[in-house]
């Protein structure tokens, strides 16, 4: 799978797929009524959910594969590359794709709040895996938007079609937040495994050699995308992993704070702050406190 093949238009999926244009901008699949894909590596210039209710093929984000479990959703944004392989037994694909064009949401509430729904940026072994309910809610909003794409283009399709494509998303930002509290198997230790993460990195050199622990680094640690991580430990904490961070620093800072033998600027680099003042005004943000202020309380 050398081959890299830009998808650059909703017009030419649909030539890939076999299906009929019915909007410049937007194209809602069955994909029982689709050609398959073929085996090669795609960069998305549109935006892409799947709805998948049978294993089959493999879809590819960089080196992870991911099998399509039945009543499954998967996101993918503008500038990602997946690869489509294909199983030695092929089943026919039952399920559904919604793909759409950055230039539809322009202008619109949704265009202006996309950014928001961070599970676009999830990896695919992160999908959204539907309960029977949930999973019909789904396939209503799909068939809207189909719906609305057999009548002639008018002054209100783009309002009509943003917005149910925002109803949508919205939805998915509830079935994730159920996601994260139900799959406690998918998700179990992981805020116990970010704490432990956290004590060794401080326990070593590396503050001193690579600075604060980044969030992307820690999700990486810990085998999970950036974005999904972020939303996973805000849910489990209500605060953001920068924050969760920023809290673990000032815990340690203040454990250190207490030992004379150190100035606040050795404590502060072994801590990975390459400024002491960075130091200094983050401890007095979470705080109420300079560092030299709080060694003067005990």
């Amino acid at each position: 799978m050398n081959e890299i093949i830009k998808l650059e238009t909703v017009a030419q999926y649909n030539d890939i797929r076999g299906m009929s244009t019915l909007h410049p901008l937007i194209t809602v699949l069955d994909l029982q009524h689709a050609k398959p894909m073929p085996e090669a590596r795609f960069n998305f210039g549109l935006y892409a959910i799947y709805l998948k209710q049978l294993v089959c093929g493999e879809l590819k984000y960089g080196r992870s594969n991911y099998d399509y479990q039945e009543g499954t959703l998967v996101f993918v944004a503008p500038g990602q590359v997946l690869g489509v392989g294909r199983r030695t037994e092929t089943a026919q694909p039952y399920g559904w794709a919604l793909l759409f064009h950055p230039d539809l949401i322009k202008g619109t509430s949704l265009g202006k709040h996309i950014h928001e729904y961070s599970f676009f940026s999830y990896d695919v072994n992160e999908a959204l895996h539907l309960s029977e309910k949930e999973r019909q809610v789904v396939l209503d909003l799909f068939k809207q938007i189909q719906f609305e794409l057999e009548h002639p283009i008018d002054k209100h399709s783009k309002t009509v079609i943003a917005s149910t494509l925002e109803l949508f998303l919205n939805y998915c930002n509830r079935y994730y937040d159920r996601q994260f509290i139900t799959r406690d198997n998918a998700h179990k230790g992981i805020l116990q495994k970010f704490e432990a993460l956290l004590n060794d990195y401080f326990s070593s050199d590396k503050p001193q050699t690579d600075g604060l622990p980044a969030v992307a680094w820690c999700a990486r640690e810990l085998n999970l995308s950036a974005n999904y991580f972020g939303d996973l430990i805000k849910k489990e904490t209500g605060k953001s992993a920068q924050e969760y961070i920023q809290s673990k620093v000032i815990d340690m800072a203040k454990e250190r704070i207490f030992d004379a033998g150190k100035s606040v600027s050795e404590i502060a680099y072994e801590l990975g702050f390459k400024y002491p003042q960075h130091f200094t005004r983050l401890f007095k943000q979470k705080t109420g406190y300079t560092p030299n202020e709080y060694r003067t309380l005990n």
